[in-house]
This record gives structure tokens, sequence and C-alpha cells, in this order.
């Protein structure tokens, strides 16, 4: 991959038109018991596939005339008990929708830092698109109730 902009800039909008996006439109599942999403702009095609609901698993693919060429792993959890989805998803899915719009972040989660009804985002990364790790933590008025680690980089 020699365009890391332009990966940058298609991943922007795929998330923004998939999971984060309470009107995104799931697509057939590809595996048992997954959850899928996919979206295509040009030569560019994005899908996320995982499983599970307050704890998941999941993996993202960006192809490139149809050759994967960028991935990534993720799990996420609750750390405390509870905690509900409902109350995950107040604080995730906005962040969420924020991806790419924290200068120096790279475009794999949401924003450093996002407040939502008393919920608390974070999202730290280690790396660039070509390699990275990155923590995703969730506060409540209580302290952390979630925690996702991910993973990935260039694969072609």
């Amino acid at each position: 991959m020699n365009n890391i902009e332009a990966l940058a800039d298609f991943l922007i909008a795929a998330k923004v038109q998939t999971y984060a996006n309470a009107a995104a439109p799931k697509v057939a599942s590809l595996r048992p018991g997954s959850l899928d999403y996919h979206w295509m702009d040009d030569d560019w095609a994005y899908h996320d596939t995982y499983f599970g609901g307050t704890k998941f698993i999941g993996t993202e693919v960006a192809y490139y005339r149809g050759v994967p060429v960028w991935g990534m792993n993720y799990y996420g959890t609750p750390i405390v008990d509870g905690v509900s989805e409902a109350a995950i998803d107040s604080a995730l899915m906005p962040a969420l929708m924020l991806v790419g719009r924290d200068p120096g972040l790279i475009p794999v989660r949401g924003p450093r830092e996002f407040e939502n009804n008393g919920w608390r985002y974070t999202f730290e990364a280690d790396g660039d698109l070509t390699r990275f790790t990155g923590d995703e933590k969730i506060s409540g008025p209580g302290g952390a109730v979630y925690h996702l680690h991910c993973h990935g980089g260039l694969i072609a």
C-alpha cells in the first residue's frame, strides 16, 4: 500500500458508514454467529465482522481493487459487573462517529477523549496505520467500566 493518506480517508468514510452509524444496515453473516458490515467506495471495500454483544471480538479489513491491504483485530469487554450494552453504547457509538477528527491520531476508533451524558470515552494508540496497537476505555460516574484493545496494520 503506497498511499496511506488515501487509506486513512477511506477508513474514516467506511467507519462512519458502518458499525458506528445507527442507520447502517448489517449484511449477510459470513460465519455462524457473526454480525457483519460491508461498505464500498470506488476501488475500495471495507468489511467488519464481529461476534458477541457486551463482550465482543472482531476483525476489520480494507481492500483495494479486491486485494486485502489493511486489517485490525479488536476485543472489547466490560470490566465491571452490571454495566449494560446500552450504557457502553451511549459513549461508544457517538465517539466512534468522530473517527478521524482528532489530528495526529490514527483513524481506527474514536477521538482521544469524548464525553456524553456522564460517560467518558478515551482512546490511545501507538504506531501508525502501517502497524499499531490501541486501547479504548469508557468510564462512568463510578470509574472505568469498559476496555477494548486493538492492533493491526498493513497486510499488503
